[in-house]
């Protein structure tokens, strides 16, 4: 199976195009850890329960909360190519509250 490449200017996690056509400025892409789970970046504050640490050796990720496909900053900022590293179920469960929690905390 082939796998799916998102389109991405130079090496910049920023300019992701999922795959599906959602980006940061359309419905949002957020930073997450390993498991695709959502990262807490408030310096100072308690991590909710939903969410994630900030990962210690900040290994980040990049999900497309709208159609679950997650993408490793890592090999974006090296390689400048976005390739599918996996996907997730955003649909339900504890991924969907811990999407839902990252939002309210932006806003």
């Amino acid at each position: 199976m082939d796998t799916e490449t998102a389109d991405v200017i130079g090496h910049d996690v920023t300019t992701i195009v999922c795959v599906c056509g959602n980006t940061v400025s359309k419905d949002g892409l957020i930073q997450a850890n390993s498991d695709g789970v959502p990262v807490h970046n408030g310096e100072n504050t308690p991590v909710p329960a939903e969410l994630a640490e900030w990962p210690a050796d900040e290994d980040l990720y990049t999900l497309c909360p709208s159609c679950g496909r997650v993408y490793r900053d890592s090999v974006i900022e090296e390689t400048g190519t976005a390739p599918v590293a996996f996907r997730v179920d955003v649909t339900a469960g504890p991924m969907a509250e811990a999407i839902r929690v990252h939002w309210n905390l932006s806003t």
